[in-house]
């Protein structure tokens, strides 16, 4: 199960950022997650609960974005969602169009912090 390898870099990130804005403690966290990125949403939640153990994202929630992947086809100069790599093609004029416009993201979007007492 490599989300939770995924699940742990997330935590690791996210803390170093908190720490970075001053925050001592996470309360949340949001990821993108594109569909073509080879991560089950649902076996990431899962595996983050598992990484935040013992950090300062230990009462942290993880609030997954999910991204639909869409295409854009040059020939006919629309985007289109898409089925399995490595060719997409386009529903208007039936050709293959390589560039993938979303899909693949893996990104940390958001953070939600405790300020650090002074």
């Amino acid at each position: 199960m490599h989300e939770l390898s995924i699940a742990t870099a997330i935590v690791e990130q996210a803390g170093e950022l908190a720490r970075a804005d001053g925050a001592d403690a996470v309360s949340a966290v949001t990821v993108r997650v594109g569909e073509l990125a080879g991560v089950v949403p649902d076996a990431l939640c899962f595996a983050f609960e598992v990484a935040r153990e013992g950090t300062a994202l230990a009462d942290a929630r993880l609030v997954v974005e999910q991204v639909t992947a869409r295409a854009w086809c040059v020939p006919c100069a629309e985007e289109f969602l898409v089925g399995m790599p490595p060719f997409f093609w386009c529903p208007h004029c039936d050709r293959p169009s390589q560039e993938l416009r979303s899909g693949r993201e893996l990104e940390i979007t958001g953070i939600e912090g405790a300020p650090v007492p002074t």
